[in-house]
């Protein structure tokens, strides 16, 4: 166990750039020139054929648009508050997702819906209703389906939520972040408490059965005290979930984090502070610690799934649900067929035009190796299960055998137990999660960024 003393030293060498690896290969390592939309077609297929009786499969809808710009936001978003854009935008999801259901030739059945954005309750409801029942004509319910939405706080109705839950929505995200007015100014992000206590009562009167809030430390202008109050209020609400982010300062892709400065954010000792001051303070209110980044109340499905061996990672972060295809929806929208991932186009132009042209607005993809399945196994066993097992004799991988060398030096700080059958993460390497797998990930160290490319990993 790390002494007090030992946590800034360790912290300060392991916090460098670092894949967040929701996927392996991680994307600016995608193998974008053997991929073609006719191969990522026949994956689909392969992968639906094998799984959808059983498993069924997920589907991820992307709604990019936002009234406003969140300055620490590193996602695709498109900014207007002109809500004509809703009606073209999603008739045109609904004619990509007939495009899939060509390639698919038989009723697919839906595991989950998660909307994401942007900010989808931008969208009015008897448009987000056409939506849902776009996606869910002649296709078979799962019996263990379940919908979510992300919402913002300030402009998420009575009627968004009554609306969603009447179409099988049952867990809800809100994006809070930090409760500090100084804070929320500089990352032009304001909802006030009041407003999240409003939208989070009234979903819970509902029927909604789980409630995510979105936390974020490493924020310009955030402090100790600001972290403190902002747990406190969200301690008092005491949501299902919580995803406890470090902010990733990309400005170089993100152009609206310049509205700040590096001297505007806390300093590397400082963040270090504001991770494990958060990471205390939740676990004191009872929240354990799930993989990297989220904690739960003990009674909530993703303890239950991490405890049974069952917790999965994707695109969307942590799950217990698991299934082999997910299929994005949208611009920018990312699927994952097992055997090959596709990112669709990035600028709602692009996107509206191909899909009414008949074509799937694919960007670009990656076709997965053997040696990349192997890895992408470890990867995802060390994110959601604390552990990886390896057996050279049935999976032989040269890669393997490189990471391991190169996990021995995290073995030696004490943050996983290693040896020839495989590691286990310990409880201080829980907070390293990113670097220990860094260590295993081939294409990255065949092919070094010369710049940056990732977030620091604290």
């Amino acid at each position: 166990m790390l002494t007090e003393s030992q946590i800034p030293g360790l912290a300060t060498k392991y916090n460098v750039p670092a894949p967040r690896y929701t996927s392996y290969p991680t994307m600016p390592y995608w193998d974008i020139n053997s991929f073609t939309p006719e191969q990522w077609k026949l994956s689909v297929k392969k992968s639906f054929d094998e799984s959808n009786q059983q498993e069924g499969i997920s589907l991820y809808v992307h709604l990019p648009f936002c009234e406003s710009l969140c300055t620490y936001c590193g996602c695709n978003t498109r900014i207007t508050k002109n809500h004509n854009v809703e009606v073209p935008y999603i008739l045109a999801v609904l004619k990509e997702w007939q495009m899939y259901r060509e390639i698919l030739q038989e009723a697919p059945v839906i595991r989950e819906i998660h909307l994401g954005g942007g900010t989808p309750t931008f969208f009015n409801t008897k448009n987000l209703e056409l939506l849902i029942n776009g996606l869910l004509d002649g296709a078979v319910m799962h019996p263990m389906a379940e919908f979510s939405f992300e919402g913002h706080p300030g402009n998420t109705t009575d009627k968004h939520l009554r609306t969603l839950y009447n179409l099988g929505f049952r867990r809800l995200s809100l994006g809070i972040q930090d409760f500090d007015p100084r804070v929320q100014f500089i990352i032009n992000r304001h909802q006030n408490f009041e407003q999240v206590l409003a939208v989070t009562e009234k979903a819970r009167k509902i029927g909604y059965t789980s409630i995510n809030f979105d936390l974020i430390y490493g924020l310009p202008l955030q402090t100790i005290d600001s972290l403190v109050n902002t747990m406190y209020l969200v301690a008092g609400l005491m949501p299902d979930r919580i995803a406890f982010y470090s902010y990733a300062h990309v400005p170089w892709i993100k152009p609206g984090q310049r509205r700040f400065t590096e001297d505007d954010l806390p300093n590397a000792n400082l963040k270090i502070k504001l991770y494990e001051l958060g990471r205390s303070l939740l676990k004191s209110y009872g929240y354990l610690e799930i993989g990297m980044d989220h904690f739960a109340l003990p009674t909530d499905e993703l303890i239950k799934a991490e405890r049974a061996g069952q917790l999965h990672r994707n695109f969307m972060g942590y799950t217990h649900q698991h299934t082999q295809l997910l299929i994005g929806l949208g611009v920018s929208s990312i699927s994952d067929s097992h055997y090959a991932f596709s990112q669709n186009v990035k600028v709602v132009e692009d996107y509206l035009q191909l899909v009414n042209n008949g074509e799937l607005p694919i960007l670009k993809g990656h076709l997965m190796t053997d040696e990349d399945l192997i890895i992408s196994k470890h990867i995802l066993n060390i994110m959601c299960k604390g552990f990886a097992i390896w057996n050279h004799y049935i999976e032989p991988c040269r890669a393997v055998f490189d990471g391991i060398e190169r996990l021995r030096s995290i073995a030696e700080d004490g943050l996983i137990e290693l040896n020839s059958f495989g590691l286990t993460v310990t409880d201080d390497g829980k907070r390293y999660l990113r670097n220990i797998c860094m260590a295993l990930d081939a294409r990255l160290w065949a092919d070094k960024p010369s710049t940056q490319l990732f977030s620091m990993a604290i």
